[in-house]
């Protein structure tokens, strides 16, 4: 696999910019909540959260959890009901909510006259003990995948909602993934929500102090922010609220920045960008040079060490800037809130050359930002040519079809600037490269390749003269037939026959 020997010059000058800072991320390896980003960030999924307890379920013994008829449920909230003590109360509703595990027990439950009135007794109830197990008996309802099971629980939403001003980290914690859950599955469950006053509750909570709490909160949110009618029924909303500026606040690199919490806000402020209802506003509260600053910390990260996680984050970084940039505000909003070149472009190769090892489907995110970069900035252009980064970003070519297409529209970028840019990019590796990219069965490949030497050969006549004498022309014969590609291969050849 390919190197990027260039780059490593500009490493140190990214540790030593005052800005990175060292800090460390905690990240449970493996984790159902890490396989649940990544899913999400491989194939944009709305997913569901399970949130479990490993440890009480060793200390219930193990054993597989039955599925329960309605005698055994009755049984079970009758003794969770009215139980002389408080412990048989608790053990009858773990025994119900390990029975809630299958779907089978779910659908007899939900159902059956009265379950769902006494389990919100129960949630309601003044002992905390109680309280926290049928609130995990909702979690495995929620977590559910028949609509009807998350409608049934829509009785204990304005509950849910109430507690996420309590004091107890663990069952808001609990409350929010069950919230997650049950929005994502049942437009009935929004309908309620909505005016019930879900988004005042969240931008609430996201002043909390437990990390758990809001990784949870960026969950709930994120699946809030995904639904249908978020754009026109949700979206303006938390953009009237105090959470974009929260947001933006625990996406600050430093210290204090933490992974999980990162990776779901993240995610939060790319469904926010991609709905497109007002990123000004997200622009004026500093959302392009809060970004931008932590590419560059990821960057340095990733320098610092092998197994950062930032991986995760990455994604949703490298979408929101990206989405960012073709904001026409952009251009009218100055100082504070503008990129800086040569430190995002450097930080952006490092974390290509990343990419390229460790996770290279992450490579076309990272070029998709640099040819938003590069497409309406000639300064950006110049911090390409001024670094020597053109062979780097040459060397992703054989990677996949999707890569090439990228990197040669990034190059198109910089040709397009003009004969002072075509001068830099001719000669060196670049003839050689085209002629490869030429000879690909991929139409779009060759189409961008024909556009970059369109622009060269316009802008500079020695490239035409080199691409004959490396046989340029029956390099180009070969698509000749193509019916997409017929014209534009007859207008080189033309070109190049002319110059």
């Amino acid at each position: 696999m390919p190197s990027f020997r260039l780059v490593e010059r500009f490493a140190a000058f990214l540790l030593s910019a005052n800005f990175i800072q060292a800090h460390h991320v905690e990240r449970k390896a493996g984790s159902p909540q890490t396989a649940l980003r990544k899913a999400r960030r491989e194939q944009q999924l709305i997913s569901k959260r399970l949130l479990r307890d490993d440890a009480s379920e060793e200390a219930e013994g193990g054993c597989v959890a039955m599925i329960l008829g309605e005698t055994e449920i009755q049984h079970f909230l009758r003794l969770a009901q009215q139980g002389t003590e408080e412990k048989e109360r608790e053990r009858a509703l773990v025994s119900l909510r390990r029975g809630l595990q299958h779907p089978e027990t779910q659908q007899t439950f939900i159902w059956l006259e009265g379950s769902m009135r006494t389990l919100v007794g129960l949630l309601t109830s003044n002992q905390a003990l109680l309280q926290l197990e049928a609130a995990r008996c909702l979690h495995e309802l929620s977590h559910s995948e028949q609509s009807a099971v998350a409608e049934a629980c829509l009785p204990a939403t304005s509950y849910l909602l109430t507690y996420l001003s309590g004091h107890s980290s663990d069952f808001i914690e609990l409350c929010l993934y069950t919230l997650g859950n049950l929005i994502v599955e049942s437009e009935a469950v929004r309908r309620q929500l909505l005016p019930q006053g879900i988004v005042p509750a969240l931008a609430a909570c996201i002043q909390s102090p437990h990390l758990t709490v809001l990784e949870a909160l960026g969950y709930a949110l994120s699946q809030l922010l995904q639904v249908k009618e978020a754009p026109e029924m949700i979206i303006p909303s938390v953009l009237g609220s105090t959470l974009p500026e929260h947001i933006l606040r625990l996406l600050q690199p430093g210290p204090k920045l933490n992974l999980g919490v990162a990776v779901e806000f993240a995610w939060c402020l790319h469904y926010i960008i991609c709905s497109q209802v007002d990123n000004t506003l997200l622009i004026s509260h500093g959302g392009l040079s809060t970004l931008g600053l932590l590419l560059l910390d990821m960057a340095g990260a990733v320098q610092r060490t092998e197994d950062t996680g930032l991986e995760l984050l990455a994604c949703p970084v490298l979408r929101c800037l990206s989405n960012l940039l073709t904001e026409a505000a952009m251009e009218v909003v100055g100082g504070q809130n503008q990129l800086e070149d040569e430190r995002v472009v450097a930080a952006l190769f490092i974390l290509l050359q990343f990419f390229l090892q460790k996770q290279p489907s992450l490579l076309p995110e990272g070029l998709w930002l640099l040819n938003n970069l590069t497409a309406n900035s000639p300064s950006f252009c110049t911090s390409l040519l001024s670094m020597d980064l053109i062979e780097p970003l040459l060397q992703l070519l054989p990677v996949s079809n999707v890569v090439s297409i990228l990197v040669l529209t990034v190059l198109c970028n910089v040709a397009e600037k003009g004969p002072a840019y075509c001068q830099r990019l001719w000669p060196g590796p670049l003839l050689s490269c085209l002629i490869g990219t030429l000879a690909s069965p991929d139409i779009e490949v060759v189409g961008q390749s024909l556009e970059l030497l369109q622009l060269l050969f316009l802008y500079q006549p020695e490239a035409a003269k080199d691409f004959l004498q490396q046989s340029g022309l029956q390099v180009l014969e070969r698509h000749q037939e193509e019916a997409q590609l017929q014209d534009r291969v007859h207008a080189l050849q033309q070109t190049a026959l002319h110059q």
